[in-house]
């Protein structure tokens, strides 16, 4: 033992106190405004599907197309590797879990598009298909065969069609709860927002019918689907996004951002329109800026380049959709449209390959921080939360397995959990 220090202060105790009180407003703004990720599963993509082409079978009838295009086109695991560019030792893993994936569960989150995917329709053939898409989402979580995440995408709040979207809300809804409740997994999609005042009016809309039914205050949430200049930047030059956030008032889940209605609101040629686009990386990153640290997940777009028609064309697009899906990963939008069941392939191989490839290390850097071991890179608790923020994603969407996580971190899922999403005191770590 050395000589052990006098330790000395020049502060009256009253200082530390008065400072507090200080930033008691600021304190609790930070912990309104930022409460951190929900620590919930995010979905790797979401799929839209217009209203009337919604079907029992839709779930099934796309994984099964996309097994299909598989076969015909990439039928083993190193032809598939092999368009892709996939590293050949991790070839056979991410061939075999794409498959078991699309036999399992091959939509993560589905939309029921009643917007630019429907179009406009007589106020009674709408009526019914909304009335129609409550009843299957019912049926579909009744029976087992939903996807994780199920809604609608409603019309936007524009002055044109306020009242069908806002109609359609309601019947849509209304038939949910009439099926025997909201769904834990139901996902609302308000498209072309402009103006913070629009999200405003939605939360008014979700409020009246919450009131209506009994539900808990706040009880439905919703997407804002980012698609015009207006909603990035607004006329007086602030970034409109942030304040579309806070106007949701705790009830903004999502960020999606729009690759074609955005491209071409700030007049980008059709040819050009496309999510690695600098228009797009601009809009993003400021999305993402916007929604760090409020628990609002961002996502990105779609690709309009179908996998159709010979196998060289499909090889095509599913390089160029795998590519684009590979570099939104890495810049950290988690999500993304797939528009097609032959995306399907697509999405999970470049999803599986990301998280399988980053496994080793990102486990190796983990445990590292855990037994204060050091190495060559010296990590922060932030960067342990971004490692089993990683890790869990992987986990969720199904391309690494817990107990693999658990034998090269020696973390349960709890202590993953803890570390993603930490909380103040200690953190205590459990062998798994």
């Amino acid at each position: 033992m050395g000589q052990q220090e006098k330790v000395a202060t020049s502060l009256a105790g009253t200082v530390s106190e008065e400072i507090s009180a200080s930033l008691t407003a600021v304190d609790a703004e930070l912990a309104r405004r930022y409460p951190g990720d929900p620590g919930t599963r995010q979905p790797v993509h979401t799929v839209y599907v217009p209203g009337d082409v919604f079907e029992p079978g839709t779930l099934r009838s796309w994984g099964d197309q996309a097994l299909a295009a598989l076969d015909k086109h990439a039928p083993d695991a190193a032809s598939f590797a092999a368009v892709l560019g996939i590293p050949e030792e991790l070839a056979g893993p991410v061939h075999d879990r794409v498959r078991a994936k699309l036999s399992r569960e091959p939509v993560e989150d589905l939309r029921i598009d009643f917007e630019d995917g429907y179009g406009p329709r007589p106020d009674a053939e709408e009526d019914e298909a909304a009335a129609r898409a409550a009843r299957l989402v019912s049926e579909a979580y009744a029976n087992g065969t939903a996807a994780p995440y199920m809604g609608i995408r409603m019309k936007c709040m524009e002055a044109g069609v306020r009242d069908r979207g806002i109609r359609t809300t309601d019947v849509f809804l209304t038939g949910l709860m009439a099926a025997g409740g909201l769904p834990e997994g139901l996902v609302l999609t308000l498209p072309k927002v402009t103006y913070p005042e629009q999200v405003t009016a939605f939360v008014q809309l979700l409020e009246a019918f919450e009131k209506a039914h009994g539900l808990d205050a706040g009880r439905i949430g919703f997407e804002i689907q980012i698609e015009t200049s207006q909603s990035i930047l607004a006329a007086d030059g602030t970034a409109a996004v942030a304040r579309m956030i806070d106007a949701a008032q705790g009830r903004a889940t999502g960020l999606h951002y729009g690759t074609f209605d955005y491209s071409a609101c700030v007049g980008v040629s059709a040819a050009y329109q496309a999510g690695d686009h600098p228009a797009a990386d601009h809009a993003k990153a400021v999305m993402q800026v916007a929604a760090a640290g409020t628990g609002v997940r961002v996502s990105d777009g779609s690709t309009n380049v179908l996998p159709v028609g010979p196998t060289a064309q499909v090889h095509e697009a599913w390089r160029l959709h795998y590519g684009l899906t590979r570099r939104a990963l890495a810049r950290a939008y988690y999500q993304g449209w797939d528009m097609h069941p032959g995306h399907l392939p697509t999405r999970y191989a470049a999803v599986y390959t990301f998280y399988r490839e980053g496994l080793e290390p990102a486990a190796a850097r983990l445990a590292a921080y855990v037994a204060k071991a050091g190495g060559d890179v010296m990590d922060e608790p932030a960067t342990a939360k971004a490692l089993s923020g990683y890790l869990l994603r992987g986990i969720d969407c199904g391309a690494l397995d817990t107990a693999e996580v658990a034998r090269l971190t020696g973390l349960t899922r709890a202590d993953l959990d803890a570390f993603a999403s930490p909380r103040r005191g200690d953190l205590t770590v459990t062998a798994p």
